[in-house]
């Protein structure tokens, strides 16, 4: 898909910028930051503050001008700053973090918003989806399913308020699914339908028959072989060979954990889960693994983290490095753009390279081509 799009080399990022330009008129360029500064987020937003700081200080250019406005994380407060923003002649603006927060913005149509959200069904017509969403991380899932020549995929999926842009992204990624599941996150029923999925209770039956079958045989070594088949849950295979899991933290755990239950495990599937932020708890869970996700450049993100936390003395979140990103690239699309119609900027035909990775815009969305990890033995390893 990036082959016949003209990729934009952000220097300040590290990379060598392809173009050359002056600003127009010496106009200065102005960005609105709409995240929450006080209530219950207020450190993300404090933190994503300090982000666009450090890019402002590695594009070194005067021209920028950035303006601060909250959100509380609140939708009412939200479209008040995004109206004070207006009124200011702001005509782009980084933020709302929040889906919830872009309710009303389209009352405010004279701005467009590069939202960090990754959610893209029912956006306002003036909101780009920012975050990594469900369809580059699938695109680049699909990717591996067909390198690694993966016949058969199962799709978990929690029913939970993004199930529908899990569908959606299924169909855009195109991605081969064998069969799609809903499970509830609740663990008093997701067993059973694990249980339920892996056609366990079959599976059971049968080595408790085999269990029988060995006691009442005459074979040499049949207490030996029972032993062996004690230390089992279940006896036969499953209709497929690898399971994606749409979800995160200790919920994600769970679900392989009731897998492994039913003798369904990493090291005889392939377990594919969505983006986890290279999360340091798993790699603790040497049972869960080898797990496989796809990820934005892990390099790049602790190389940023470790620039952040010298400068502000704290650490980070993967926000603030998409909001570093998101200045750099409004810097330079301003370059070969006037100001005063900065939307069609977003509906070129380019591919950009930040420190997240490479990416474009389509659709009011960024679409991000992420690259692939694997955790096991403790350690996270690329593999593309």
């Amino acid at each position: 898909m990036y082959n016949f799009l003209k990729i934009i080399w952000i220097f300040f990022l590290g990379f060598f910028c392809l173009f050359t330009s002056t600003i127009y008129a010496n106009e200065k360029i102005k960005i609105g930051l709409l995240v929450p500064v006080t209530g219950d987020n207020k450190e993300l937003g404090q933190q994503i503050v300090k982000s666009t700081r450090i890019a402002l200080k590695d594009i070194g250019s005067d021209e920028i001008e950035i303006y601060l406005k909250d959100t509380n994380s609140n939708p009412n407060k939200t479209i008040e700053s995004a109206i004070e923003l207006n009124k200011m002649g702001i005509k782009i603006v980084i933020g709302p973090v929040f889906y919830k927060n872009l309710v009303y913005l389209d009352e405010v149509e004279d701005i467009t918003f590069l939202s960090l959200t990754n959610r893209t069904i029912g956006l306002p017509k003036n909101v780009i989806s920012a975050g990594i969403n469900a369809t580059s991380q699938l695109n680049s899932i699909k990717k591996f399913i067909e390198t690694s020549k993966i016949k058969k995929t199962i799709f978990l999926t929690p029913k939970v308020d993004y199930e529908s842009e899990i569908k959606k992204a299924i169909n855009q990624s195109k991605v081969k699914i064998y069969k799609h599941y809903v499970y509830d996150t609740d663990p008093t029923k997701l067993t059973a339908q694990i249980e339920k999925i892996t056609n366990y209770k079959i599976r059971k039956q049968n080595l408790i028959d085999e269990i029988k079958r060995v006691e009442n045989s005459e074979l040499v070594d049949k207490e030996k072989q029972i032993k062996k088949l004690e230390k089992r849950h279940t006896i036969g295979n499953v209709n497929f060979d690898s399971v994606i899991i749409s979800d995160f933290n200790e919920s994600l755990k769970s679900v392989i954990t009731s897998l492994l239950y039913t003798d369904v495990s990493p090291k005889n599937k392939y377990i594919i889960s969505f983006n986890q932020w290279f999360d340091e708890s798993i790699l603790s869970e040497e049972i869960i693994q080898p797990i496989y996700y796809p990820s934005i450049n892990k390099k790049n993100l602790r190389n940023f983290e470790n620039k952040f936390e010298k400068q502000f003395k704290e650490k980070t979140n993967f926000l603030s490095l998409l909001s570093y990103d998101l200045v750099g690239l409004i810097y330079y699309l301003s370059l070969e753009n006037d100001l005063t119609d900065i939307n069609k900027m977003f509906k070129q035909k380019n591919s950009f390279k930040g420190k997240i990775g490479i990416f474009d815009i389509k659709n009011n969305k960024i679409n991000h081509k992420l690259n692939f990890y694997k955790i096991e033995d403790k350690k996270i390893k690329k593999i593309f």
